[in-house]
C-alpha cells in the first residue's frame, strides 16, 4: 500500500509543508517508508485517485489550477502528467464520475464548480463547463461572506454530484450527463442547512439511500434521507459532534463511514479529536464518544481500506497519527506511530 499526503506549503495558508510525501506501507500497521518527495507544489491540499490507481489528481488550496499525476503501479512514484487552470479561485476538492472522463472541481474561493474533460491516460483538458452558484450568503460575516463549496462527491449510481456550500448554508445536487460532461440542478434546488451550520463534507452509507453532512461552524453533522430517482434529500436528524457539556471553540472537519455502515468518524477541530457514532438501521446517529488525535487541528483522517487504522492529519502540529480500529465497537485507540509532516490536509491510501 502506499500513502501519498499533501499539506499547505504558503505564507498565505500558515503553511509549513514542503509538496507532497509518498510512503511505502508493507503491512497494517507497520512503519511508513518514505518513497518520495515532490518540493515544487504549492499547496497540494486535498486528493482524487481514479479508480484503478494509475492516476491521482491535486487541487492547490488558495491558487487557480489542479494537476495529475500519473502513479508507477510498482513503486508508487508520482509523475506529473498535466496542470490545467480551473476558472475559479481556491479549489478544495475534486471528484470523477465512475467512467473517469470528467473532473468536478469544487472552486471555494470563487463559488463555482468546473468541469474537466480527461483524455484517457488521465490528462487534464481545459474547463468546459463552470456553474457559479446562486444563493445567499450565511450570517457568519467572516466565514460565510460569499458561497464557498467545500466538497464535491458523486452518488453510488453516478449520475449526481452533491456540493456543501459552506458559505451559503446550503447543499447543491446536480444531475450528471456524462456523455455532455456537463452539471445542472435538480427539480428541488439547494437544500437549505440550519442557518450558520455551514455545510462542509459529505458521505453516503455505503448500503443505505442516506447521505451524512458535517456541518463546519455549529459541530453538527446532518441526516438526509437520499431518493436516487429524483436527486432529492430529506432532512431526518440534526446531530452534534461534541459533548453536550462542551464549551469551547470548535469546528468539524473530515467525515468518513466505516466499509460495513455500523459507525461513523468526523473530525472536531479546536477540541482535536475524532467523534465516533453507531449508525441505527435506518441510518441515523448516536454519538457514542471523542478521542483526542494526539495533535492540533485535524483537518483530515482517513480510514484504510480494511478498516482496521485511522490516520489523522494534525494540520497545526505537523504529524500524522495512527490509531487502530476495533471493528466491533468502532472505537480507536492510538498505536503511538507517528509521521512528521508540515501541515498535513490530505492523505489518499492506493493499494
Amino acid at each position: 500500500m502506499f500513502a501519498y499526503v499533501g499539506g499547505y506549503t504558503t505564507a498565505d495558508r500558515d503553511g509549513r509543508g514542503d509538496g507532497i510525501h509518498v510512503y511505502r506501507i508493507d503491512a497494517p500497521g507497520s512503519d511508513w517508508v518514505h518513497v518520495q518527495h515532490l518540493d515544487w507544489l504549492a499547496n497540494p491540499s486535498l486528493f482524487t485517485p481514479r479508480q484503478d490507481g494509475r492516476v491521482l489528481y491535486s487541487v492547490h488550496g488558495g491558487r487557480d489550477h489542479v494537476s495529475a499525476f500519473g502513479i508507477a503501479p510498482d513503486t508508487g512514484r508520482l509523475t506529473l502528467i498535466s496542470r490545467m487552470p480551473c476558472q475559479g479561485n481556491n479549489p478544495v476538492d475534486a471528484a470523477l464520475p465512475p467512467d473517469g472522463r470528467h473532473l468536478v472541481v469544487a472552486n471555494y474561493g470563487s463559488g463555482s464548480v468546473a468541469v474537466l474533460p480527461l483524455e484517457p491516460d488521465g490528462r487534464l483538458l481545459p474547463v468546459h463547463q463552470l456553474f457559479p452558484f446562486p444563493g445567499k450568503p450565511g450570517p457568519d460575516p467572516v466565514q460565510q461572506a460569499s458561497s464557498h463549496p467545500h466538497a464535491a462527491i458523486f452518488d453510488p449510481s453516478g449520475g449526481y454530484v452533491i456540493v456543501p456550500d459552506k458559505g451559503f448554508d446550503c447543499t447543491f445536487v446536480f444531475r450528471f450527463d456524462a456523455a455532455a460532461g456537463r452539471v445542472a440542478l435538480t427539480e428541488q434546488g439547494p437544500v437549505a442547512s440550519r442557518p450558520g451550520a455551514a455545510p462542509r463534507h459529505c458521505i453516503f452509507h455505503p448500503s443505505l439511500p442516506v447521505l451524512y453532512i458535517n456541518n463546519e461552524l455549529d459541530s453538527t453533522v446532518t441526516v438526509y434521507g437520499w431518493n436516487v430517482d429524483t436527486g432529492a434529500l430529506a432532512e431526518t436528524q440534526i446531530v452534534g459532534t461534541v459533548p453536550p457539556d462542551h464549551s469551547g471553540k470548535n469546528t468539524t472537519a473530515e467525515i468518513a463511514v466505516a466499509r460495513d455502515g455500523r459507525f461513523l468518524y468526523v473530525s472536531n477541530r479546536g477540541r482535536d479529536d475524532i467523534a465516533l457514532f453507531s449508525i441505527g438501521p435506518d441510518g441515523r446517529l448516536t454519538l457514542l464518544g471523542n478521542t483526542p488525535t494526539g495533535g492540533s487541528r485535524p483537518r483530515f483522517f482517513t480510514l484504510d481500506q480494511a478498516g482496521d487504522f485511522l490516520f489523522a492529519a494534525n494540520q497545526d502540529s505537523d504529524d500524522i497519527t495512527t490509531f487502530r480500529v476495533d471493528r466491533a465497537t468502532g472505537q480507536i485507540s492510538p498505536t503511538g506511530q507517528r509521521v512528521r509532516v508540515g501541515s498535513p490536509s490530505a492523505i489518499t491510501l492506493i493499494t
